[in-house]
């Protein structure tokens, strides 16, 4: 228990309770929702890495009228609405768009409402936080690095693991901490595809919603809070991590 000196009335319910003790206890159906958010984000973050790094290679290496619409696709979530997206996404995967009917055909589980299609949802949401930065970095290497595993008799793929994948490490760990901080995070599409199912869909964003929509302040101002530390903590991490990128960073801004 965490005891907070007596103050003002607070004005009756609905209203914040700052000035009452408060329980940091976590509940059940907390727990619940913390366990379910980190698997999304686990599961985000690594499907994530996995297709954004080759979208991301192939952007890089020539600039193209098509690699230029692939890149405005992969990054349009950065602009558009969460809502909107959540909507589409619903649409195409629901039992009337193309791939619900799919999934009908071959008698397998629609994917809204359920954990699988928040993590398709989740996937496509972060991958401008994979794809960006690695984008970035593979253009700051150049052709030198390639040339040179080239010489030594290494094939694409090799290189790329042996060569590219090491230099562009504070990358891929900027790309991992994003995604999975995003994926933490995400609301709107994750109301939209997932709807708010215990143990199922409901995630920490969630469950801060139903709090607020049942006015218990108390409970969501201490999930919120989490929320608040575990992004300056994700921060701090990426800067701890990349630390290339941050001192680059501070040149360009004394320049």
């Amino acid at each position: 228990m965490i005891s907070v000196p007596p103050g003002p009335p607070t004005g009756g319910a609905g209203h914040f309770t700052w000035m009452r003790p408060l329980s940091l206890s976590l509940t059940p159906a907390e727990l619940s929702t913390i366990k379910l958010s980190l698997k999304l984000a686990t599961c985000t973050m690594a499907i994530s890495l996995l297709l954004g790094s080759p979208i991301a290679w192939w952007i890089s290496r020539r600039d193209t009228l098509p690699r230029r619409l692939v890149a405005a696709v992969a990054t349009m979530p950065l602009v558009i609405p969460p809502t909107v997206l959540g909507f589409y996404l619903l649409f195409f995967m629901g039992p009337f768009g193309p791939i619900g009917k799919i999934f009908k055909a071959l008698n397998l589980q629609l994917l809204p409402f359920t954990f699988s299609g928040l993590v398709v949802a989740s996937v496509i949401c972060s991958m401008p936080f994979v794809i960006q930065p690695l984008s970035n970095a593979f253009v700051a290497l150049g052709e030198r690095p390639l040339e040179a595993a080239s010489t030594l008799g290494a094939g694409t793929l090799d290189a790329f693991l042996s060569v590219i994948a090491p230099q562009a490490k504070p990358a891929f760990l900027t790309a991992a901490i994003m995604s999975f901080a995003h994926a933490i995070g995400e609301f709107g599409v994750v109301l939209m595809i997932g709807g708010n199912i215990p143990n199922v869909t409901r995630v920490l964003s969630m469950q801060i919603y139903v709090y607020v929509e049942n006015m218990d302040y108390d409970r969501a101002h201490i999930l919120a809070g989490g929320l608040v530390v575990f992004a300056v903590l994700s921060m701090l991490a990426m800067q701890i991590l990349n630390p290339r990128q941050t001192d680059k960073t501070g040149e360009r801004a004394h320049r």
